[in-house]
C-alpha cells in the first residue's frame, strides 16, 4: 500500500533572487527605474481602459538616499497587493494575456510579473501606498517589504490618499545611495522614458519628448534635416549621412535609420535603439536590420515584437524576422529611389558605404541592375561602374584577388584588354552576376593563358637567335616552378612580367606538400597531379635591359639576371614572397654585387 504524500511549496529566498536578478539577468541596476516606470505607465493604461479622462502621470520625486514614485493608475486594493505583489511571478498584465484578452499584449509594457523585485538590487525596503479606482469605497492599503523577504499589509485612514493611484517609496541599500541622486535618476528616466505617451517628470522637470521627432511637423525639409541631425547627434554622437525613415504600419514599427557619416567594418555589431510602446528595450539591438545593413544605424518605436523576461533584448521570433525584413525593404526602396531621382545624393552615398551596397546586390540581381550605373569598381580604366565599363570593352576581364590584377593592370591597359580587379569583397561575385542583369555581356576569368595571348610574339628568327639565352633563364627559373617566354609589350619601360594564376598555384603548393611528405601521402599528393600550366615569368623583348642581358655571354651573369628580373616582377606585382623566392632574390643580388666588383665597367667574360 502506497503511503499518501504530503505536498509541499517552494520556498522562495529573496535574497538568492535578487542576486540572480542583479548579478544574470539585469545587466545594470538602472533597470529598477525602468521597472517602475514600467509599471505606474501600464497601470495608468489600465485606468484609462475604463476612464478615458482619468489623469496620465508618473512623478518621481528625489531625496537623499530615497526615492518616491507617484502615478495616477488603476491602483490596488488590499485583496490586489496579496494576490499581486505578495507572488513572485505574478502579473495582473499576464492574467490578461491568459484570459484571452487581445489587447493586453499590445498595451501592456510589462507580462512578467518580476518588475518590483529590480527594485532590491538598489534599495533594502520598499513601501507602497496604493488606491484603487476600480473600487472606490475601498481604502488604501500599504504593503512594506524588505530585501530578507519579509513584508507585511495594513490598511490606511482614508485621508493617507485621496485619489486613485500608487506611490511607491524607496530606501536606498548601503553603496546604492548613487542611484537616487536628482542627476541620475533624471538621466535614467530620461533614457528609458523619453517616447513613453503620459507625462514623466523627476523633480517637477518633463523628461518626455513627444511627438518623436520623425513624427513631428516641420517648417520644411531642411527644418527637418537639421532636427533629425541633432536627434542622431544626441542618440549616437555622430552627424548623420542621411536619414531614412522607417514607417512600417503592417510590421507595427515606426522609426527613423541614420547613415553612418564614413565607412565601418561588416563585422561591426550595430547598437540600434529600441522602444517598446514608447519605453526603451535596448540601445544594442543588433539583430533588428539584416546584416547587410551595417552602415545604418536606427531608433524605432514598435508594438509588435517581444522582449525577453530582462526587458533588455528582443526575442527571437518569426515576428522579429519578419520585422527584420520589412525594414531592409524600406532601406532598399529608398535606394533606388534615390537611384531614380537623385543620383548626387546617392553618388555621395555611395562614395562611403559601396561595400554595404554591394552586400546587398549580392543577393537582389534587381538591385544590381538598379545600382549597376552607380557602384564604383577598380578596373585598369581607372575607378567607374561595370555598367560604363562594359559599354568600352566587348569582353569584361576579372582576376579574383587582388595580387593578380597588379600583374597585368599595366600591362593590359597599354595592350587595351579590360580588366576589373575582383579581389576585393564581393567584386568578382558581382562581375559574375554581370551577365544576368546586362544580357549579352561576356565575362571571363583573367588567367596567364589570356594575357600571353593578348602579347605580340617576337619574331621567330630573334627568338631563335636568343635560344641559348632563353635555355640559360629557363634552367634558373625551374626550380621556383616557373617557365620563362619572350614577348614584346608596352610599356617598354617593364623588363618583365610574372603571370601566375590560381591553378598554377594550387599545383604549386602540391608539389611542394608531396616533397615533403612520406611515402603514403607523397602518393596521394601525386594521384592530385594536375594538368594547369605553370607560373611564367614573361620577358618584354622591347626593354632595353632584357635585350643587353640577352646578349651577354657569361652563363651565370644571365641566370643572375634573369633571377634578379623574376624578384623585381614578383615586387612589382605585390605578391607575397615564398621562402624560396627570398633565398633566390638575396642569392642573385649578392651575385650581382660580387660580378660588378670582380669586373670593372665595360668589360664582359666568358665562363
Amino acid at each position: 500500500m502506497t503511503a499518501e504524500q504530503t505536498p509541499h511549496t517552494f520556498q522562495v529566498d529573496l535574497r538568492g533572487l535578487v542576486d540572480l536578478l542583479s548579478h544574470h539577468l539585469y545587466s545594470s541596476p538602472k533597470v529598477y527605474l525602468r521597472e517602475l516606470l514600467q509599471n505606474g505607465v501600464d497601470a495608468i493604461t489600465a485606468r484609462r481602459a475604463e476612464d478615458q479622462d482619468a489623469p496620465a502621470r508618473v512623478l518621481l520625486h528625489t531625496e537623499p538616499g530615497a526615492l518616491r514614485v507617484e502615478d495616477t493608475g488603476i491602483g490596488l486594493t488590499e485583496a490586489d497587493v496579496h494576490n499581486l505583489l505578495a507572488t513572485i511571478g505574478r502579473s495582473s498584465k499576464r492574467d490578461a494575456l491568459e484570459s484571452g484578452i487581445a489587447s493586453a499584449r499590445t498595451e501592456f509594457l510589462g507580462q512578467f510579473g518580476i518588475g518590483l523585485l529590480a527594485c532590491f538590487v538598489v534599495a533594502d525596503t520598499i513601501r507602497v501606498v496604493s488606491r484603487s479606482a476600480r473600487t472606490p469605497d475601498a481604502p488604501p492599503v500599504e504593503w512594506s517589504a524588505r530585501d530578507d523577504g519579509s513584508y507585511t499589509v495594513r490598511t490606511l485612514p482614508d485621508d493617507a490618499r485621496t485619489e486613485p493611484g500608487t506611490t511607491v517609496h524607496l530606501t536606498a541599500r548601503p553603496g546604492a545611495a548613487d542611484w537616487f541622486t536628482p542627476e541620475r535618476v533624471t538621466a535614467v528616466t530620461r533614457d528609458f522614458g523619453s517616447l513613453l505617451p503620459y507625462d514623466i517628470r523627476v523633480d517637477d522637470t518633463p523628461v518626455t519628448d513627444r511627438p518623436p521627432v520623425w513624427e513631428r511637423r516641420h517648417a520644411g525639409a531642411g527644418a527637418r534635416r537639421v532636427e533629425l541631425a541633432r536627434h542622431c547627434q544626441e542618440q549616437f554622437g555622430f552627424l548623420p549621412l542621411d536619414a531614412i525613415d522607417l514607417d512600417v504600419p503592417v510590421a507595427g514599427v515606426r522609426g527613423i535609420a541614420y547613415v553612418l557619416p564614413s565607412a565601418v567594418s561588416p563585422a561591426q555589431r550595430a547598437g540600434h535603439r529600441v522602444h517598446l510602446k514608447g519605453m526603451l528595450l535596448t540601445d544594442r539591438a543588433d539583430e533588428l536590420l539584416p546584416d547587410w545593413a551595417f552602415f545604418v544605424r536606427c531608433v524605432i518605436d514598435t508594438d509588435s515584437l517581444r522582449p525577453t523576461a530582462s526587458r533588455e533584448h528582443l526575442y527571437a521570433d518569426e515576428t522579429l524576422a519578419a520585422v527584420r525584413d520589412a525594414l531592409g525593404e524600406r532601406i532598399k526602396e529608398w535606394l533606388t529611389t534615390l537611384a531614380a531621382g537623385e543620383p548626387e545624393r546617392l553618388g555621395h552615398f555611395l562614395s562611403v558605404h559601396h561595400l554595404g551596397v554591394k552586400t546587398l546586390a549580392r543577393h537582389d540581381p534587381d538591385l544590381l541592375r538598379v545600382m549597376l550605373p552607380w557602384l564604383p569598381f577598380e578596373t585598369t580604366d581607372g575607378q567607374q561602374s561595370l555598367d560604363e565599363f562594359a559599354r568600352r570593352h566587348p569582353t569584361v576581364h576579372f582576376t579574383r584577388t587582388v595580387e593578380e590584377f597588379r600583374q597585368v593592370a599595366a600591362i593590359a591597359a597599354a595592350q587595351g584588354m579590360g580588366v576589373v580587379n575582383g579581389g576585393y569583397t564581393y567584386d568578382a561575385d558581382l562581375v559574375g552576376m554581370l551577365p544576368r542583369v546586362r544580357p549579352g555581356t561576356p565575362v571571363a576569368e583573367l588567367d596567364a593563358d589570356t594575357v600571353t595571348a593578348h602579347l605580340d610574339t617576337v619574331d621567330p628568327a630573334e627568338e631563335l637567335a636568343l635560344s641559348g639565352f632563353l635555355a640559360v633563364a629557363r634552367a634558373a627559373l625551374d626550380p621556383l616552378g616557373c617557365d620563362v617566354v619572350l614577348r614584346t609589350f608596352h610599356p617598354l619601360t617593364v623588363p618583365a612580367l610574372h603571370l601566375d594564376d590560381r591553378s598554377a598555384r594550387h599545383e604549386r603548393a602540391r608539389e611542394e606538400e608531396e616533397e615533403q611528405a612520406d611515402d603514403l601521402w607523397a602518393g596521394i599528393l601525386g594521384s592530385l597531379r594536375g594538368t594547369a600550366p605553370r607560373a611564367r615569368l614573361v620577358l618584354n623583348h622591347l626593354n632595353p635591359l632584357v635585350r643587353r642581358i640577352g646578349a651577354l655571354g657569361a652563363r651565370d651573369l644571365v641566370a643572375s639576371s634573369v633571377e634578379a628580373l623574376y624578384g623585381q616582377a614578383l615586387l612589382m606585382a605585390q605578391r607575397p614572397l615564398r621562402p624560396a623566392d627570398t633565398a633566390l632574390l638575396n642569392r642573385a643580388f649578392l651575385d650581382l654585387l660580387q660580378w660588378a666588383t670582380d669586373h670593372p665597367a665595360g668589360q664582359e667574360e666568358g665562363r
